[in-house]
């Protein structure tokens, strides 16, 4: 099987943080999406939705969409659990997962893509507006999930999981939009200390 990836983008970056956490090793094949790369001919014939990830499997089944191929591998090692045991712990990671991916991470990236000018080609029509109005949500997700972690060591329990990768590719992410965290939100700031020293938060 191989990886259809951007060392670059922040949804490849997630799967390969998960990856990593299971001690997988995969074929990649690098899609540079700044040179639009992931809407030729070929690479659009494998993934009509022209996004990446996207997983090609050795019968040539293709998964797309970054938590649908972090679920195939989850199913294929799940050892090492990313997505919780218990049927409470797997609905509160799918609930602060889809409060990272929706929420926060979505936010990050609309603020991102509707600002920056090296995004114009890939983000049309860009809208200055709507670019505002994400950076200003951006403080009040922080605040949720600053409070999520006074009460436990992960985002999502006490068990790292899939949420903390998405959450965390959204902070760092949050870097090209000039941003930080700052002591404002200082269980969140602790909490990305310890999981950036994890050896599969690659960047």
């Amino acid at each position: 099987m191989k990886l259809y990836d951007d060392k670059r983008a922040p949804n490849p970056r997630r799967v390969r943080i998960f990856l990593a956490e299971k001690g997988i090793e995969i074929e990649r094949v690098d899609v540079d999406i700044m040179s639009i790369a992931h809407k030729n001919d070929a690479n659009r014939t494998l993934n009509p939705f022209t996004g990446v990830p996207f997983l090609v499997l050795d019968d040539g089944t293709v998964i797309a969409e970054t938590v649908a191929i972090c679920r195939y591998f989850e199913e294929l090692h799940p050892q090492n659990p990313l997505f919780g045991k218990t049927p409470l712990e797997k609905a509160l990671i799918e609930m602060w997962q889809r409060r990272a991916e929706l929420g926060l991470f979505q936010t990050i990236a609309h603020a991102f893509r509707h600002s920056n000018p090296y995004m114009a080609e890939l983000e049309n029509p860009q809208i200055a507006e709507w670019s505002k109005v994400n950076f200003d949500r951006i403080d009040g997700y922080l605040d949720k999930f600053d409070e999520a972690l006074s009460q436990s060591a992960y985002i999502a329990g006490p068990d790292y999981s899939i949420a903390d990768i998405t959450t965390l590719v959204a902070i760092d992410f949050m870097r090209i939009l000039r941003l930080k965290l700052t002591q404002k939100h200082p269980n969140l700031s602790a909490w990305h200390e310890r999981v950036t020293q994890r050896d599969g938060s690659v960047m």
